[in-house]
């Protein structure tokens, strides 16, 4: 999975002031990553708004995304949910020839305990015709895949190869690289702690901020992979406000305003979130303009 190492982007899905997609925008923003540097695409991840669209909406993303992208990075596709059966019946049913992997986030709501987890993505494994990169997000979830649970999984089940470790505790994604597998890529869901985990061990990162300032961050993740600490830090310093501006107001509202500064896509959003204020949008255009300068 080498075609996985180094900076993915986990793509928004830009609306019309209507709220309908917005082709030309999901044009603009997949050729935008390929020339500058991304190295791979996610498509319909938690930023994409997945649980707002249709099956038929998700089905036109990905064709759109597949026929925009013609091949020239590898894609990698949003599949799970907190109902374990249906999850498999996606799997089974999807065309998924045109991706490299899945990425499969840990069952939300439900709170299951780690033996629960296991048995999910047991079945996942069982069923998926491709790897599996297992999403650990405990801050949306509410139910931790502890690093045990992990590494049985590993273990047990062959396709799971990797995890997007985004659950908010530095010490446990340390942790996961100390008793993984060397094989088992360990791939940062946090664009905060991206290049800090990278130059521990890890794979790079799934980043929010990577599709708007791609070149940079694509940059920062692949001179951390050379352990090129100093230049990767210099770089990373200047993006931290950034990282702390996207997210002021949740994901994806905050990229999808420094998006619309760069002319790429709106700012629409599908409720229940709503687009990012006047007061953040005006912070986000001081930063792009003090960091173009």
């Amino acid at each position: 999975m080498k075609e996985l190492l180094g900076t993915g982007v986990a793509l928004v899905t830009p609306f019309t002031s209507e709220k309908n997609i917005d082709f030309d925008a999901l044009d603009r923003l997949v050729n935008y990553q390929i020339d500058n540097g991304i190295d791979y695409l996610v498509v319909l991840g938690t930023t994409g708004e997945t649980a707002t669209l249709s099956k038929d909406e998700q089905q036109q993303v990905r064709d759109k995304i597949i026929e925009i992208n013609n091949g020239r990075l590898p894609l990698v596709v949003g599949i799970g949910g907190n109902n374990t059966k249906g999850v498999v019946a996606e799997l089974e049913s999807y065309d998924l020839s045109n991706f490299s992997a899945v990425l499969s986030v840990s069952p939300y709501y439900n709170k299951p305990t780690q033996e629960g987890i296991y048995e999910h993505f047991k079945a996942i494994a069982e069923a998926s015709p491709l790897p599996v990169i297992l999403y650990n997000v405990l801050p949306r979830t509410g139910s931790n895949v502890e690093p045990k649970t992990v590494y049985r999984i590993a273990l047990e089940c062959k396709n799971i190869v990797a995890i997007k470790e985004a659950s908010g505790d530095f010490e446990q994604a340390l942790e996961l690289l100390r008793i993984m597998p060397r094989d088992f890529m360990i791939i940062s869901g946090e664009d905060k702690t991206a290049l800090s985990l990278t130059l521990a061990g890890g794979s790079g990162v799934i980043s929010v901020l990577g599709q708007g300032l791609p070149k940079e961050f694509s940059t920062l993740i692949d001179l951390g992979l050379k352990n090129r600490s100093k230049e990767a830090f210099d770089i990373f310093y200047s993006l931290m406000p950034a990282v702390d501006l996207i997210f002021e107001e949740g994901n994806p509202a905050g990229i999808k305003a420094l998006l619309n500064n760069l002319k790429i896509c709106g700012l629409e959003v599908r409720l229940p979130l709503v687009a990012a204020s006047s007061d953040l949008r005006l912070k986000i255009d001081n930063f792009v303009k003090s960091f173009k300068s």
